[in-house]
């Protein structure tokens, strides 16, 4: 059912985060390739890790996780940060999510990795109940900020 990433579920695992990207409201920011993907995920140096999950019948990808290494000062270690976890509608409830949670849990506690945290929209109400319900808590004191497009530019002062 769960299983890592192979360069031949790329196409898959590329449809699978347009599919998320719509539900999140934002298809256009959807913007990386194949190609990247494959570079990201299994070029001379991999910036991420993916895992899939696959119907127990046909075998096809219907779920994915991706995910790379962050580290922690305060502990000392590294963890993981989950960048992506999806699963098709249509296979929901047959606990492809909680398998995929549960292997990036089980390499957690197998490498040492003392942290598995993620970021949910505020709307996605079925997504945190879920995490809720495997014992996740979310971190209010918080708050995620990003610089991307002009304003990263003007931030590296190469503008």
């Amino acid at each position: 059912m769960i299983r890592p990433a192979t360069p031949a579920d790329i196409p898959a695992i590329h449809a699978l985060i347009r599919e998320l990207a719509e539900y999140e409201r934002a298809l256009d920011e959807a913007k990386a390739t194949e190609e990247q993907l494959h570079e990201a995920l299994f070029g001379a140096h991999p910036a991420a890790y993916a895992h899939v999950a696959t119907d127990d019948a046909t075998g096809a990808v219907i779920g994915y996780a991706i995910w790379f290494l962050n580290f922690s000062t305060w502990r000392g270690v590294h963890g993981i940060y989950l960048e992506d976890l999806y699963v098709r509608p249509t296979a929901r409830g047959g606990g492809h999510g909680k398998a995929l949670l549960t292997e990036l849990a089980r390499i957690c506690v197998e490498r040492g990795y003392q942290r598995l945290e993620w970021s949910v929209l505020n709307w996605n109400t079925p997504a945190i109940d879920f995490y809720q319900a495997l014992g996740a808590r979310p971190q209010d004191e918080w708050t995620v900020y990003r610089l991307t497009d002009e304003a990263l530019t003007k931030a590296s002062g190469t503008s």
